[in-house]
């Protein structure tokens, strides 16, 4: 009986250690669509979330590959490309960056490792400012509470850059209603919003807001998730079984996409939960 138990265990054992390492190197393909009055004409963008300078392939040739089968009119970031860790280099999220800005326009909203590199510079020296000119020589400036017109599409594009007040840990923070007003301005609604928003965590202020469409990255998915059940574990405020842990979410007439993302942090595997590269698809309301 012992050594049937143990044999079981060790086999459990192997087949968990095959997923981790084939999850944590794959990522699928997910898709998005929406109609809405306001867009003017069709577009397609593709949606990268937390790669931490994860490769797939040389060069990331794999993630290009699949970003270019998608004919992207535009790259939307929602932060967390690169991992705030002192020393650590920048070479492999600004290697796959220029590759994308020399074939797409490219809209940046920072995550809280971006955040981190600036308002930490004891710990990680000019690791930001070289991170900032280094975007700059590529043609990308992150939208820190900022916003750009895309006048042909109809679609304003936001980027969000709260505190780290509401990174906390073990809880979600009060967001008071002025809070998102007093960062972005108002939402215009006579265009189609577009929020990169790298915290899901207030998707509800951010429907509150105006955001038509919020993106989020941030928890992972979990890390693990739960096989049937389908739930993320843990996310990065170290709550566990979080509400959005990755998906499609409502909330009102506003939609959150909620990316799994691409690589990891502090906890470097991924069981259950391949990164996700998310495809999102809008158009005029027929």
């Amino acid at each position: 009986m012992l050594e049937a138990m143990v044999t079981f265990i060790g086999i459990l054992a192997v087949v968990l250690l095959w997923v981790i390492l084939y999850d944590s190197n794959r990522f699928v393909i997910r898709k998005y669509a929406a109609t809405d009055r306001r867009i003017r004409k069709p577009c397609r963008a593709v949606v990268i979330a937390d790669l931490h300078n994860k490769r797939y392939g040389k060069n990331n040739e794999r993630l290009l590959a699949a970003i270019r089968g998608q004919q992207p009119d535009f790259v939307l970031i929602t932060g967390d490309i690169i991992t705030a860790k002192p020393g650590r280099g920048l070479e492999p999220a600004l290697q796959f960056l220029g590759e994308l800005a020399r074939e797409y326009p490219v809209y940046y909203g920072n995550g809280n490792h971006e955040q981190r590199l600036k308002l930490y510079p004891k710990v990680y020296g000019d690791m930001a400012g070289q991170y900032a000119e280094a975007l700059k020589k590529l043609g990308i400036e992150p939208l820190v509470n900022a916003h750009v017109e895309l006048g042909e599409y109809g679609i304003t594009v936001y980027g969000a850059e709260i505190d780290k007040y509401y990174y906390r840990r073990f809880q979600v923070m009060d967001m008071v209603p002025s809070y998102l007003p007093g960062l972005l301005g108002q939402a215009p609604g006579d265009r189609y919003t577009i929020l990169l928003a790298h915290n899901p965590d207030y998707f509800p202020q951010y429907a509150a807001w105006g955001a038509d469409l919020a993106l989020s990255g941030h928890v992972h998915g979990g890390v693990a998730r739960v096989p049937l059940w389908g739930k993320g574990v843990i996310a990065p405020t170290l709550r566990f079984f979080p509400k959005y842990d990755g998906g499609v979410y409502k909330e009102d007439a506003a939609v959150m996409v909620l990316s799994r993302g691409l690589g990891t942090h502090t906890i470097p595997v991924r069981v259950f939960n391949p990164g996700e590269l998310w495809v999102v698809e809008l158009g005029p309301e027929k």
